[in-house]
């Protein structure tokens, strides 16, 4: 895992989030998610600098929309976020857990 992953797996696991529990690099179909959360049945993806370049928008685009059609939401969140606004974060991701949004 890459050092913002790490760092929201801290929060994220043993149910330290709003008592919901994640899996981190959970399988689903071909692709392995950074989060989890099988009771939202949400996911969330940190991105780094290169989602930003080249095709990797279309290709993220692609897996959120064949998420979608399983079901699962995607919550996609910058790692300079979770670096730079770690509280910010935190939020987004309650606020998508207990449907006051809902991620793209």
């Amino acid at each position: 895992m890459t050092p913002p992953e790490l760092r929201l797996w801290t929060v994220l696991r043993r149910k330290a989030l709003a008592g919901f529990r994640f899996r981190r690099q959970h399988p689903m179909g071909p692709f392995i998610l950074d989060f989890y959360c099988p009771a939202a049945s949400l996911a969330i993806e940190v991105d780094g600098e290169a989602h930003g370049f080249d095709d990797q928008a279309r290709r993220d685009a692609g897996r959120d929309r064949w998420l979608a059609e399983h079901g699962v939401a995607t919550l996609r969140i910058a790692a300079s976020e979770v670096r730079d606004n770690p509280d910010g974060v935190m939020s987004a991701i309650i606020a998508a857990l207990t449907g006051e949004a809902r991620p793209a």
